[in-house]
């Protein structure tokens, strides 16, 4: 080893003393270090083959350069630029670690105040750093960087879903919804949006686990580099921890001091993980006690025999549309006077709420959950149940004599769940033959869709028919908004031309979303008057509420749900509900769950010996 390598890597310098001016066995020439402190036995060196390079890089061999030892410290000897540049370096390292171990997993927690806190993981990583020898060390400090670093990607995902979805990711079940973000994206966006989110999303997936490995390594040097004040320091915030822990204290309501948020966090994945596992045991349980799995069908829905059933989902028609201080005025007006102008017609309708499965995103769920009766709220649970042969309500109808259509605006590709729902017919974007610019997450107007499944389905002399009609037109981005047209003048959707400019300022904002709302609403309104008869019976619902943009906190899950029918007879097998009238319901309407939904309706409408309320 030449001297040059051991003055660069803190060594023994040929005259006994260290470049940084103390002596071979780690002391000052007046047993002071140059840090004022007194210096410990433990020299902060790198082991034997790591005399060329350090682990923060490179050492710098330039003449007036002494270069940096194991805790990444400039020495006195290099320029108070370089020194500065290093002490930055260090401030970051520091900034990133406290980020990975004490950042809110949810958007509602994000404040400065929430970084005021004390990580007692951090407290226990310094004071197994303090006590290891340097190569070991090394690799503790490497671990436990790369361990952070995964947990800091999990908290960003967190942040992610709860501003969309409400809640955290789940490891198990939740990896479908990336494949849907990146598809809606491009479909609303174009390819470019897609390559490109995919592309720094994977960039962050490999650098954040790097950096903060990285950093925790930085900072391990530091650590040693200081070992009499970092023990010291780490006594003293240990100590504060005690105390903060046992008084409760909080800088911000709710967010304690003493933080534990690494291990509390991993806990609630290992508990999440378990429950994913186990969730195939619960559904079968539940599959197992259906009442109407076996049930013939001449026994089913008979109240509703010869009607055409329409089961129609508005997309992110949430309880927020009608009781928001800046949404509902409007949303609530077009719901009332279509109210009096179906009631003019001769129409009678029943409002209430349901609690969806989800929120946000993620309309399949919510779908399925009212469909078969069961609550369908992650994608694990959505798979187990479209793989199993549980009755739906479209099944039902099927069983009983009805002709069974899903109409599906959005369906560009092959769809194999949808089985699951029993149909003679799956109208996807080829089969709806739209020609016309397409709207909001790329999609025909939710009039274009009534229509052609009007013409196609509904035709003089045509079979009773049920359908599923998911309605897009008020998906986010919900911009642009199409026209209400003339409905003998909606055709191949050519009369759309020209009409599709989208208003790039309101995209995605609560403005936009009350149009888009209030666009599809009338346009319900405006079907049942032109096309309604006494065998039309239309149920429209949302599928979920908005994204946490429009919702705010703390908005729950509750979408409205309206039963409109031109034959008494049906309105009144579901008296006992206790609904509220017309189309609009006010805060003390009923509140259902979503998945109880199945089992009441088949009640309702089935035999009058096994109708209940």
């Amino acid at each position: 080893m030449t001297d040059l390598s051991r003055r660069a890597d803190g060594d023994d310098a040929p005259n006994g003393t260290t470049t940084d001016g103390t002596t071979t066995d780690g002391t000052a020439n007046n047993g002071i270090t140059t840090d004022g402190t007194t210096a410990e036995s433990d020299r902060a060196t790198s082991d034997q083959g790591d005399s060329a390079t350090s682990d923060a890089g490179p050492v710098d061999r330039t003449p007036g350069h002494t270069g940096a030892g194991d805790d990444g410290v400039a020495t006195p000897g290099r320029p108070r630029a370089r020194r500065l540049l290093a002490a930055t370096v260090t401030a970051l390292a520091a900034a990133l670690v406290l980020v990975a171990l004490v950042a809110p997993s949810d958007v509602n927690g994000f404040s400065p105040g929430a970084f005021l806190r004390i990580p007692v993981e951090g407290l226990v990583a310094v004071a197994l750093l303090l006590v290891l020898p340097a190569r070991p060390r090394r690799v503790v400090a490497t671990i436990l960087g790369a361990l952070l670093g995964l947990v800091l990607v999990l908290k960003v995902a967190d942040l992610g879903f709860s501003l969309v979805l409400d809640r955290p990711f789940d490891l198990i079940a939740d990896w479908t919804f990336l494949g849907a973000g990146a598809e809606f994206l491009s479909e609303s966006y174009g390819p470019a949006a897609e390559v490109g989110a995919v592309a720094l999303a994977v960039v962050a997936v490999l650098a954040v686990p790097l950096l903060v490995t990285l950093s925790a390594r930085r900072l391990a040097r530091v650590v040693a580099g200081h070992r009499m004040v970092s023990a010291r320091a780490t006594t003293a915030l240990a100590a504060a921890w005690v105390v903060c822990a046992v008084l409760g204290a909080q800088i911000v309501p709710g967010v304690p001091v003493a933080a534990d948020t690494v291990a509390a966090g991993l806990y609630d994945r290992a508990r999440q993980v378990r429950a994913g596992l186990n969730d195939q045991e619960t559904l079968n349980t539940q599959l197992a006690g259906d009442p109407f799995q076996n049930v013939p069908g001449d026994e089913l829905l008979t109240a509703l025999r010869g009607k055409d059933v329409l089961f129609t989902f508005v997309e992110s028609y949430g309880r927020v549309a009608l009781e928001d201080p800046d949404l509902a005025p409007e949303v609530d007006a077009v719901l009332d006077e279509g109210t009096r102008q179906l009631r003019a017609a001769g129409y009678g309708s029943r409002s209430a709420f349901l609690t969806s499965s989800t929120t946000g995103g993620g309309s399949w769920l919510a779908h399925a959950t009212l469909m078969s009766g069961i609550r369908a709220d992650n994608q694990l649970r959505y798979t187990n149940l479209v793989r199993s042969d549980h009755l739906t309500l479209n099944g039902a109808f099927k069983r009983a004599g009805w002709r069974t259509t899903l109409v599906m605006p959005a369906l560009t590709r092959a769809w194999p769940e949808a089985d699951f729902f029993s149909p003679d017919q799956v109208y996807g974007v080829k089969e709806l033959g739209y020609r016309g610019p397409l709207f909001s997450f790329s999609s025909p107007p939710d009039q274009y869709t009534l229509s052609t499944f009007q013409r196609r389905e509904r035709g003089p002399g045509h079979a009773p028919v049920m359908a599923e009609i998911p309605l897009l037109s008020s998906h986010i981005p919900w911009t642009p908004v199409p026209p209400l047209v003339d409905w003998d003048d909606v055709g191949d959707g050519s009369v759309y031309k020209g009409t599709a400019r989208a208003d790039r300022a309101k995209e995605g904002t609560r403005e936009a979303y009350r149009q888009s709302v209030v666009y599809t609403l009338r346009t319900l309104i405006s079907y049942v008057q032109r096309y309604g008869d006494e065998n039309l019976v239309l149920v429209f619902l949302g599928d979920h509420q908005p994204a946490r943009a429009v919702t705010g906190e703390g908005a729950g899950k509750d979408v409205p749900i309206t039963v409109v029918a031109k034959d008494p007879a049906v309105l009144d097998r579901i008296a006992g509900w206790g609904w509220q009238d017309g189309l609009n319901p006010d805060p003390q309407a009923p509140v259902w769950p979503m998945e109880s939904f199945r089992d009441r309706f088949l009640h309702a409408f089935g035999p009058k010996s096994t109708t209940h309320s």
